[in-house]
């Protein structure tokens, strides 16, 4: 007896060489790669800043439909990676093969109905976000070029994922940063008309973007297609019919699609009650989120690489090595909360050294700034234990639950009545529109400990 305890206390964290280094590897390449795939869409923004206003904010109508297709194919990616890692630890590459066939001819569907709705009804897509004549004037201008980019991005979201799912990473970062240079150089020429060429300003950005999506596949569809030594992806038909893998693929994305959209659905609402607020308010909030998304990338990048090792260890079926990994995972999580949320608290004096503010703003950016450090620890905590660990071990029902019950039971209802009811100081009220990172910990928590996540998807 005295041995199985020794031996339950020996295994309790996993003890595999080389683990902490995979996980930093993987959790840091990919979080580099949304780093700098992000910018791409931020360097539009901040070069049509310098070019008008008019321009900057029909971008920024348009970028608010890109992020809810962006968070499509992230969960289109998910699944691809939720089902293919789980064969990868198998080491059976024809079902993955034939996952990713699937995969693709889903985001050929979405990039249809996503093509011809901004092209028969562009107008009334972006009313939703704006009425302002002059905005939506050049929203359309830059809508009628960049949907093109929406195609090609889709599709190389979703051969990256693939890549992913055989722990294939470091390709999707070289070509996000060729992606972000050539998005750059094209921006700067015609948006400002250098070097001779017309000064085209918000269609110039687009035309910008639709080249860097371009180049962006093509590296990708190039490598897939003559350097990849391990996914071979073309080395038989991925297109071929598979009615149990499309069985298995269409039920995990009806938990992770309807999860990721109705989040991000939610968006705007945060943004309207957050909006409501003063204008110092606003201008502090703006200053805090930006340096707490920064970091949420972070976060997101070691749910993904999270989410690969634990569906490979499930493929090879090792249950009790899966359990010990989510512990260790799981206070690996904790710690770079906790470190991610004191360096916000640290930094916070010099960054807003960096911007010009009043008392008043300056106050409560630094109110804002230690209350995110709060929400970035909780979550640090549960986002990748829900998105890394238990939607990765196979339990996508609970992740859909807790996502739209935190968002739109708790989140959005609480900061709508601390905004518009109760009227609650500045603080509280961007509390309250964050608070679902809050509740869904202890949830997490105990869902995690129950081990009832832990399912086989292979056949």
């Amino acid at each position: 007896m005295n041995e199985t305890a020794m031996k339950s206390r020996t295994s309790f964290f996993t003890r595999e060489p080389g683990f902490k280094r995979k996980l930093f590897i993987l959790m840091g390449t990919i979080t580099l790669q949304n780093v700098i795939a992000y910018s791409v869409n931020m360097a539009d923004n901040i070069m049509l800043g310098r070019f008008s206003q008019e321009a900057l904010s029909g971008a920024a109508t348009v970028n608010q439909i890109f992020f809810i297709i962006q968070q499509l194919c992230l969960a289109i990616g998910d699944v691809t990676v939720l089902i293919g890692s789980q064969y990868w630890g198998k080491q059976q590459l024809s079902p993955i093969r034939k996952i990713i066939g699937i995969s693709l001819k889903t985001v050929a569907i979405c990039c249809v109905i996503v093509f011809l709705c901004c092209t028969l009804i562009p107008e009334p897509l972006l009313r939703i976000f704006t009425s302002d004549e002059y905005i939506l004037s050049e929203g359309l201008n830059y809508m009628n070029v960049v949907k093109y980019s929406f195609i090609l991005f889709m599709f190389s979201s979703c051969l990256m994922a693939a890549l992913r799912t055989v722990e294939v990473v470091k390709i999707s970062f070289y070509v996000s940063i060729v992606s972000l240079v050539v998005n750059c150089c094209i921006n700067a020429v015609l948006i400002f008309g250098m070097f001779g060429m017309p000064r085209m300003g918000v269609v110039g950005a687009a035309i910008g973007t639709v080249t860097a999506r371009a180049v962006e596949f093509l590296i990708l569809f190039i490598y897939i297609l003559k350097k990849d030594k391990v996914l071979k992806l073309f080395s038989e038909n991925p297109f071929k019919k598979d009615k149990g893998l499309s069985k298995d693929f269409a039920k995990a994305a009806a938990m992770m699609i309807p999860a990721e959209l109705g989040w991000s659905v939610a968006t705007p609402f945060q943004s309207a009650v957050l909006g409501s607020l003063s204008v110092n308010a606003i201008a502090a909030n703006s200053i805090a989120t930006t340096f707490y998304n920064f970091l949420k990338v972070i976060v997101r990048g070691a749910a993904s690489a999270s989410s690969v090792i634990i569906g490979s260890e499930i493929g090879k079926g090792k249950m009790e090595e899966v359990k010990a990994k989510g512990r260790t995972l799981s206070v690996i999580f904790i710690c770079i909360g906790l470190v991610l949320g004191g360096m916000l608290l640290l930094l916070r004096g010099p960054l807003l050294s960096m911007y010009v503010l009043n008392d008043e703003a300056l106050m409560y950016a630094n109110q804002m700034i230690a209350l995110y450090a709060f929400i970035m620890v909780t979550m640090a905590y549960q986002m990748p234990v829900t998105i890394g660990i238990i939607r990765a071990g196979g339990d996508t029902k609970f992740n859909l639950i807790l996502t739209l019950t935190g968002i739109w039971c708790v989140c959005i209802p609480l900061s709508s009545l601390a905004a518009y009811v109760w009227h609650l100081p500045v603080i509280l009220v961007v509390f309250f529109a964050q608070i679902d990172q809050v509740y869904k910990c202890i949830p997490a928590f105990l869902r995690f400990r129950t081990y009832k996540w832990i399912r086989k998807l292979t056949r």
